[in-house]
């Protein structure tokens, strides 16, 4: 023993060895004080991420983050530490706490590095500015102010419908996923400059959308490495995705600045009835300066973006689901039944049905549109959450994906059930969060009428709009309607990517309509 201290000693002096010794008893205690400082070492989550948050970047690149936090939450509880400095909670009183009317929890950088160097109403960190882009652009986009531009959505609603049956009759299916988003975005795209993508009519995708789509995909990759992607931007360095990222933004920017100057010319001549869209109105306040051309034009992309994808995807998830289950089918075929075959969305809304609120209600629990986290700053003071102190400055995100599986709230959560909507319970109700934070959420209706409209999305009315008539169109027109094995079809095609948006792994979803 004696001789194995002596030895230890030696090595310990060694004019070589002494450097690496003290730096490695400095690397010990700092490691030791950050430990003893760390303000979050209380909260339960996998040892590495105290260290580091790459392992969740991992998962985020790669549209797995949101089952790697469901899966963290299920062995660890409520709150959950995924990074140094962030934590996720999916208990619904501390969700409704971050995310209540006050806006005492503001938007983190996160939403700045995902789509930088835009501000928009989806984005912005800024309280006030939200607020002033959120009084401006709301009016047109309420139930009542869309009252305006329900003909043009029936009228896209009507084209996808044949489109689909044109396509099944060559095909032997048709993709619905492909003609709701064809449907979601000429909506959109109408609404926001005055004029359709005319997707509809072509069958096929345009140059716009296409390079819309990449950018959001790049946006995972710039908000997991923000520093990289603004060194890069700073001192020119290039980078494969970044050139491909300013090459598509380019192009958007500029079709999106034509589109609109068009619309404004005529709104300029005729006056904002020529052509309405969801902008006509926010011109006027371009001359006090309230909103700039800018403003419009990067709020118009966001937009579109937001418009399209997610209601489109909730869509293709509804008829799958229904399609794989006869009873649920078949209900809800019953249900639409009463529609004459020229409805309008007037008659929908005077006649009572409950199972196709029930049906969407189950699609939006069981495939959130947006599935991922929604990072929101701690405020000064800090914050108590599950019975931890989050100090102020500090990340609390929450997912619905967690939210619309809690067992408690929705026994059997992976199971698609629309009837368990027919009682909902309170518990139910607190965990429902389809359209963003804010109170309660209720079930589509009752969501529409006591969730606060300053903390939830600003397109759910047009949302609500298009999967009420799509769904009772579809399945007015196509009673038997199945899953089709056409081409290899299977349900791996739909299982989901989870990025920002959810989105069918196969992006497609055919479909036997007769």
């Amino acid at each position: 023993m004696r001789k194995t201290m002596d030895m230890a000693t030696e090595l310990l002096t060694s004019s070589h060895l002494y450097p690496w010794a003290v730096f490695g008893l400095v690397a010990v205690l700092l490691l030791f004080n950050s430990t003893l400082s760390d303000p979050l070492s209380k909260v339960p989550g996998p040892w590495y991420t105290r260290w580091t948050e790459l392992v969740a970047k991992y998962y985020w690149v790669t549209g797995q983050k949101a089952s790697y936090v469901q899966e963290l939450h299920r062995k660890y509880g409520p709150i959950v530490r995924v990074a140094p400095r962030e934590v996720y909670i999916a208990d619904p009183t501390a969700v409704q706490n971050v995310f209540r009317i006050k806006n005492e929890f503001p938007k983190s950088q996160w939403y700045m590095d995902f789509v930088p160097f835009n501000e928009t109403v989806f984005n912005t960190p800024d309280i006030v500015v939200h607020r002033r882009f959120r009084r401006l652009l709301s009016s047109p986009l309420s139930e009542s102010g869309l009252k305006t531009f329900l003909p043009q959505i029936q009228h896209k609603v009507n084209l996808a419908i044949q489109g689909m049956e044109e396509e099944y009759k060559t095909r032997g299916a048709a993709d619905v996923y492909k003609w709701w988003l064809f449907m979601t975005t000429d909506v959109i795209g109408e609404l926001s400059f005055g004029e359709s993508f005319r997707m509809l009519e072509s069958g096929k995708i345009n140059q716009y959308i296409s390079d819309l789509q990449s950018v959001g995909k790049i946006g995972s990759y710039r908000s997991a490495f923000p520093s990289i992607y603004r060194f890069s931007v700073r001192f020119g360095i290039p980078l494969p995705l970044l050139s491909k990222a300013q090459l598509y933004t380019h192009r958007i920017r500029s079709y999106s600045t034509d589109l609109l100057n068009r619309h404004r010319a005529i709104v300029d001549q005729d006056g904002v009835d020529a052509r309405p869209t969801v902008f006509s109105k926010v011109y006027k306040a371009q001359s006090d300066e309230s909103i700039s051309p800018t403003d419009v034009r990067n709020n118009a992309q966001a937009y579109i973006v937001a418009g399209s994808d997610t209601t489109s995807n909730t869509l293709s998830y509804l008829v799958w689901a229904v399609c794989q289950n006869p009873e649920i089918k078949s209900r809800l075929v019953k249900e639409v039944e009463i529609l004459s075959n020229d409805f309008t969305y007037d008659d929908m809304r005077q006649i009572h049905l409950p199972y196709l609120e029930h049906v969407i209600d189950e699609t939006l629990r069981r495939f959130p549109a947006v599935p991922s986290g929604l990072p929101r700053r701690v405020p000064e003071g800090g914050a108590e959450l599950c019975g931890h102190h989050i100090p102020a400055g500090y990340t609390v995100t929450t997912q619905t994906y967690s939210l619309h599986r809690n067992d408690k709230a929705f026994p059997d959560p992976e199971n698609f059930d629309p009837s368990r909507w027919e009682n909902p319970t309170q518990a139910m109700k607190d965990a429902f969060m389809p359209f963003g934070g804010g109170s309660r959420g209720k079930s589509l209706t009752l969501f529409l009428a006591i969730r606060p409209v300053k903390q939830i999305c600003i397109g759910l009315h047009l949302a609500k709009i298009e999967l009420r008539l799509g769904v009772a169109r579809f399945f007015k027109a196509f009673p038997n309607a199945k899953v089709s094995s056409l081409e290899g079809m299977n349900d791996q095609d739909m299982s989901p990517n989870l990025f920002f948006l959810v989105a069918p792994q196969g992006h497609r979803c055919l479909i036997n309509l007769h």
